[in-house]
């Protein structure tokens, strides 16, 4: 199952839709299964933009002043033997899993905790969990409106994938995000790698 992860989608009011970012995205979510997207949506009409790739589920973020039948404040589901957590903010993300997983979703345990708000993009494997933020597509880093990342789960009983995926490179307006890749089997990490540079594979005990 692949599902794609974007969030923070912040348009310009002179954008009418993401299709005038360019084909990046749309290219992106084409064939994809699933869409979760983890809030800042900001301008509703992304939402049936989005749903034209693939169903939809939303973490309401706190500029998203709307209701839709798509959003919650939080979002859990089981997807191919993963259990997965998306909420809008999680910052600091540096924070211990347990506190993570309290102050997110009450104390749930899931595989997978994504989150969004910071508009910088991070992937890593913590105390068996996988916390990702996709970054943002249009403000990332918080610079002005230029292509950043989204990102990527490709999900199988006991095989995940999840990759951060820069979108290219804006015209005069370089993409700042970084690039990376994680993949687990049987819950453990058996490659990832940081900016195209593969990095050492943990030793697991038997």
């Amino acid at each position: 199952m692949r599902v794609a992860l974007i969030s923070d989608t912040h348009l310009p009011s002179l954008i009418r839709t993401p299709d005038d970012l360019g084909p990046q995205l749309a290219a992106f979510l084409t064939g994809v299964d699933l869409i979760l997207h983890a809030g800042d949506v900001v301008r509703p009409f992304v939402l049936d933009w989005c749903e034209q790739f693939a169903p939809l589920l939303v973490a309401q973020g706190n500029n998203d002043d709307f209701e839709d039948r798509r959003m919650a404040k939080r979002q859990i589901l089981d997807l191919e033997g993963w259990r997965i957590g998306m909420v809008h903010e999680l910052r600091p993300e540096d924070r211990p899993v347990p506190v993570l997983l309290e102050r997110a979703l009450g104390g749930e345990r899931v595989d997978v905790l994504i989150g969004g708000d910071t508009h910088v993009e991070r992937l890593e494997y913590r105390d068996g969990v996988v916390v990702v933020n996709s970054g943002s597509p249009t403000l990332p880093h918080h610079k002005e409106f230029r292509l950043g990342t989204v990102a990527m789960l490709d999900l199988t009983p006991g095989r995940l994938h999840a990759e951060i995926v820069s979108l290219g490179h804006s015209e005069g307006s370089p993409n700042p995000t970084v690039p990376r890749h994680l993949e687990l089997v049987e819950r453990r990490i058996v490659a990832h790698s940081h900016d195209g540079i593969a990095l050492e594979v943990p030793e697991y005990e038997d």
